[in-house]
């Protein structure tokens, strides 16, 4: 006889034979359908769910798959063998530590592989033959501690191979280093401290190559390892200057990157001794952000005669010293995050052949003066953003010299007033930024009447008065005007002239200028407009009386206040023309099932639709538009109710009228 214990240890052992068979097959069937298809057929997606192989459903047309976030902790030959026409392969995080022979065999089109985030405790001397030509090979996070645990088989083609954050204490790159065809060669964040000329040598055979050495620590770098034409070299972080000038001496580099990070305790100075070394080297472009200058005096610039680009951001720099020179042949200057009392500080005459100079984020007020920048004749590109300016006469004697300017922005500023013309040599401008800087302008006419070529203007959340009739006088060749965050008389946009000399606008950003309407005319004269953003405003009819040109424009309504729009305000959007309703009260009711019926039916003409949805009634609060039916023609049944009814209506006048006469008669 089975005791209750016996038959509870029954159901046991059955429930623990059946539920893993059941959860075999659940993974089974899963694991067959949960990747993603990003491009049919050819690019997936199975990040983070969790599978123990690859989807026997993934088609041998798969190009890209992402696999990251999964377990395989081995790969083997069969592991992608049925994916012959793989060309990308991320498996970054798969606690992945075994790689055998041929893993990748079957894969001759293979040409990214990311390992990134895999502990990996062996590499077979085959590992990566198959791929017929590997470009790309990403091993961060992978606990190497010396290359010559990585097999060099089959990598003569590789163009990228990227180390960061790993134990690599020394580089001692093996004679067989694939350096044919490297371009960019990556050991940031590991700890190297010493390079030899030994440990580099294989890379003099190799030019116009990137190698980043980022977040190490190197002490020592002996003179001559990098006797070689280098595109980039990144020595990010690293404190000691002056020993790795001295290891570059004879070397030619595009870009040197000197500088530090934020979250980088340790600081260094830079005093006039530190660069001297930058005299034996050739470089082009020279970056020390967040670096810490110390008696900065004409002498630390004395070996940066060759530069084309400096970036001194964040160095603490309150004013370039005078005297100096030779610079001539400098043509980029950052000076951003600094402390600049006075433009003049920027020692401008001293760079006579610069064409871009920013000095952005300056930590206090940007005393603009007179004639600061007078001397720079090649100037095409100035930034003085986010820079606290407030100027009482903006800005002819400011920028006094700069007839060559195309680029000038003075957004993120404090206010601006213009008296006449605010760049009275500003006839070569192509762009102009005064975003989120007070604009007030005492003039009749046009303050930007002389630019004539200038093409973008931005007055976003400027305060400029848009009632002035010849603000955009001059700007015949405007093809962006961005106005939003600025307010509108009484809430509506007229037609009027305002915008009547923008004859070639094509872009119009009105986003946030609180408008309840527009004039069914407002922007008849702007023939050429395709792009009109008239988003978070309080729009309660939309409306495509107010544009000329509807065959193929952009109407962002998104985030106002319509309810109901008739069809015959959406027929005439033809062509590419596409709207955004998103975020608008829609009724889902027949008073609106014009636009219902035309929306299902000019899908690929809505954007964000997934946001287009039904505010009414409140079944429907929140449901697509696009899934929406509504049934609002006469039933068969209410007609036949109808005609009962009238039939009624008839017999019963009859009777009553039969009834009356009968009455009379007696």
């Amino acid at each position: 006889m089975n005791t209750p214990n016996s038959v509870m240890a029954g159901y046991f052992y059955l429930l623990v034979f059946i539920v893993p068979v059941c959860i075999s097959r659940e993974a089974s069937r899963t694991v067959d359908t949960v990747c993603a298809e990003i491009i049919v057929n050819k690019s997936y997606s199975c990040e983070g769910l969790g599978l123990t192989e690859i989807p026997e459903k993934l088609p041998v047309t798969t190009e890209l798959l992402d696999f990251s976030f999964n377990l395989l902790p081995s790969l083997r030959k069969s592991t992608f063998s049925k994916l012959k026409s793989l060309l990308s392969l991320d498996l970054t995080r798969c606690q992945i530590n075994w790689v055998y022979e041929g893993a990748f065999h079957n894969n001759n089109h293979l040409h990214t592989i990311v390992l990134t985030g895999n502990l990996l405790l062996f590499l077979s001397d085959t590992a990566f033959v198959g791929p017929q030509s590997l470009k790309q090979l990403v091993l961060t996070q992978t606990g190497i501690s010396r290359l010559s645990f990585i097999p060099m088989t089959n990598l003569d083609n590789l163009d990228t191979l990227i180390l960061g954050s790993n134990h690599l204490s020394s580089l001692q790159l093996p004679p067989n280093f694939p350096t044919q065809n490297l371009k960019y060669l990556d050991f940031q964040m590991n700890n190297i401290g010493t390079i030899t000329v030994e440990d580099v040598s294989i890379l003099q055979k190799t030019s116009n190559i990137t190698v980043i050495f980022k977040g190490n620590d190197i002490l020592y770098i002996e003179p001559g390892a990098f006797q070689s034409s280098f595109y980039s070299l990144d020595f990010g972080a690293c404190s000691n200057i002056p020993g790795i000038l001295a290891g570059m001496q004879n070397s030619s580099v595009h870009t040197l990157w000197l500088g530090t990070f934020d979250d980088v305790r340790k600081e260094t100075y830079i005093s006039p001794g530190v660069l001297r070394g930058l005299c034996n080297i050739t470089v082009k472009d020279l970056y020390l952000p967040l670096r810490h200058f110390k008696n900065l005096n004409a002498a630390t610039f004395h070996c940066m005669t060759k530069l084309r680009k400096l970036d001194l951001t964040h160095t603490h720099i309150s004013a370039l010293p005078p005297g100096i020179s030779g610079m001539k042949v400098l043509t980029e200057l950052i000076l951003n995050g600094n402390n600049f009392e006075h433009l003049c500080n920027t020692s401008a005459a001293a760079f006579p052949s610069l064409t871009h100079l920013q000095v952005r984020g300056n930590s206090q007020t940007l005393q603009l003066g007179s004639g600061c920048l007078q001397k720079l004749a090649k100037l095409q590109h100035l930034d003085l953003s986010h820079s606290h300016i407030e100027s009482s006469d903006c800005c002819n004697e400011a920028l006094n010299g700069l007839s060559s300017l195309r680029y000038l922005n003075l957004s993120y500023n404090t206010k601006l007033h213009v008296h006449d013309v605010l760049f009275k040599e500003g006839t070569n401008l192509e762009l102009l930024d005064i975003a989120f800087t007070q604009l007030h302008i005492s003039t009749s006419q046009g303050p930007f009447r002389n630019l004539h070529l200038l093409q973008v203007l931005n007055l976003s959340s400027s305060q400029v008065n848009t009632s002035t009739q010849h603000l955009f006088q001059g700007l015949e060749n405007l093809i962006l005007l961005d106005l939003s965050q600025n307010i509108f008389e009484s809430g509506i946009m007229p037609k009027n002239k305002l915008l009547q000399q923008l004859s070639n606008l094509e872009v119009l950003i009105l986003a946030s200028c609180e408008l309840t309407a527009l004039d069914d005319q407002a922007f008849h004269i702007l023939k050429k407009l395709r792009h009109v953003d008239l988003s978070h405003n309080k729009l309660i009819a939309f409306s495509t009386d107010a544009f000329s040109n509807l065959k193929s424009i952009y109407l962002n309504f998104a985030h106002n206040r319509v309810q109901i729009i008739p069809r015959d305000k959406l027929v005439s959007l033809t062509g590419y023309s596409i709207i955004n309703l998103s975020y608008n009260p829609l009724e889902c009711t027949c008073s609106n099932i014009g636009l219902i019926t035309w929306y299902k039916q000019n899908l690929d003409k809505i954007e964000d639709a997934e946001e287009t949805t039904c505010s009414e009634p409140k079944s429907l609060a929140g449901a697509q538009l696009s899934t929406v039916t509504l049934h609002c023609g006469i039933s068969t049944t209410a007609i036949i109710a109808v005609v009962l009814i009238i039939l009624s209506c008839i017999v019963i006048i009859w009777s009553v009228r039969c009834f009356r006469q009968r009455y009379q008669r007696i």
